[in-house]
């Protein structure tokens, strides 16, 4: 039986700010839909102190921010890219388009059709973080994507030259320095400067995030993307208090409401890892978000083996799950619900969140339950086909479909099978209307 050594105190979930925050959004919604531009500008100025005559960036602008780069910032930026681009690929290339004759005469098959147009919002309000331009833009380049569009809000009252910079390098289309709901409103709804796009991605805060939620329908989203979690599955083979607690400290500093749980089959290291949490808090510069999260949201469980971690790690369905026992690929392959899996002490969360290549935007909230993250086939729709070849399939098809239709009463739907049984199997069936059911003779498939 589990024992929790610590939970988290969810006391400051509030209801009510969950509410303010989609009244919020909906206001803002229903002002860029009514006044497009200018309720667009006037969003910009209130909250990121930025509103440009254009949102839009100029060639010159964007060569502007990649001189500010050193040639080593450039390189790092294109390594990372190099891995992204490499593994989206060999996704793409996992996706095959299907024809295969079904019947004598009957050909089905399928296309992955990638989507017109994506808007890839990039958060960097309070860290550029142009990791996700990597994420969003090249993984829609590499699916077909024709319009890839980005936004990224100001930083420090300016564009942030690393994000434009991984955004031209990535390969978009459109790059505009916004940032909120204004931008993926924008994004969404069109204005007059800004045409619409079919699809929302990318992760962002909980306005964003609600933004995308009411957006749903009108565009597709890549998911529902909540505060970061991460959970650390341990043992004292494969890890110590030290890297457990540098793993779930480092992807906590995200931001205050960021889950860290450690999952251990050892007390003395869940102990261990405790008191290094306190110490580090000490010395990291962003403590002040991690230890408020640790705080919070931060939770301590000790199992009885590893068949019971596996089991409580699926309940929690985390965003990022770093293994590190003596066999994680018992981990990989037992566990059923994760965003990512960070198999081993060698790799952890960062490389994924950064430069590997796999990507970084992942399901949250127990969204792992029935959806992984975003990659090239979120950007792809797969539509189907089927032709018909010789007159004697058709008919065939046709007398079942008939009947079936005949069971369902659809009069109209039978008559579009009849009438080609009548011209292409040359058997004088009655219109659909008046036909019984089992007017027709079964024919052998």
């Amino acid at each position: 039986m589990a024992r929790w050594l610590k939970r988290g105190d969810k006391t400051n979930e509030k209801p009510t700010v969950l509410t303010q925050v989609r009244e919020t959004v909906e206001r803002a919604l229903a002002d860029i839909a009514a006044r497009g531009d200018d309720a667009v500008r006037e969003m910009s100025g209130k909250f990121d102190g930025w509103a440009p005559e254009s949102f839009l960036l100029s060639d010159r602008e964007k060569q502007d921010c990649l001189d500010q780069l050193s040639a080593q910032d450039l390189k790092d930026i294109e390594f990372a890219q190099t891995q992204v681009r490499n593994f989206a690929r060999i996704q793409r290339d996992s996706m095959k388009d299907v024809e295969v004759e079904t019947l004598p005469g009957v050909v089905l098959g399928h296309r992955n059709v990638p989507v017109n147009a994506a808007g890839c919002y990039v958060p960097g309000g309070k860290y550029p973080l142009l990791a996700s331009a990597h994420m969003s833009v090249i993984t829609a380049k590499v699916a077909g994507v024709p319009r890839v569009v980005t936004c990224a809000p100001p930083f420090q009252g300016k564009p942030a030259p690393a994000i434009v910079a991984a955004q031209v390098l990535a390969g978009a289309d459109e790059i505009y320095v916004l940032g909120g709901i204004q931008a993926v409103g924008a994004m969404a709804l069109g204005t007059a400067s800004i045409a619409p796009v079919d699809m929302l991605v990318g992760p962002g805060n909980a306005f964003v995030a609600e933004a995308k939620r009411q957006l749903y329908g009108k565009v597709g989203i890549d998911l529902f993307a909540g505060p970061t979690e991460t959970l650390v599955i341990a043992d004292e083979i494969g890890c110590d208090g030290e890297l457990a607690a540098t793993d779930l400290l480092g992807q906590a500093e995200h931001g205050p409401d960021s889950p860290a749980i450690l999952l251990t089959t050892s007390e003395a290291l869940a102990r261990d890892t405790m008191r290094q949490i306190e110490r580090l808090l000490t010395i990291l510069p962003t403590a002040a978000h991690a230890g408020r999260a640790w705080a919070d949201y931060g939770e301590v469980i000790v199992a009885q083996d590893d068949a019971e971690m596996v089991r409580i790690a699926d309940e929690i369905a985390s965003e990022h799950v770093q293994v590190m026992t003596a066999d994680p690929d018992y981990f990989l392959n037992n566990m059923t619900n994760y965003g990512a899996l960070f198999l081993g002490a060698r790799t952890n969360v960062s490389y994924g969140d950064k430069v590997i290549g796999t990507n970084h935007t992942l399901p949250t909230g127990k969204a792992a339950r029935y959806t992984g993250g975003l990659w090239v086939g979120k950007f792809l729709k797969t539509c189907t086909y089927q032709k018909v070849m010789t007159d004697a399939a058709s008919a065939l098809v046709g007398e079942y479909c008939s009947r079936l239709c005949g069971l369902e009463g659809f009069a109209g739907h039978g008559e579009q099978a009849n009438i080609r049984v009548r011209r292409y199997g040359g058997v004088d069936v009655p219109y659909a209307g008046t036909a019984a059911p089992s007017a027709l003779t079964a024919v052998d498939a």
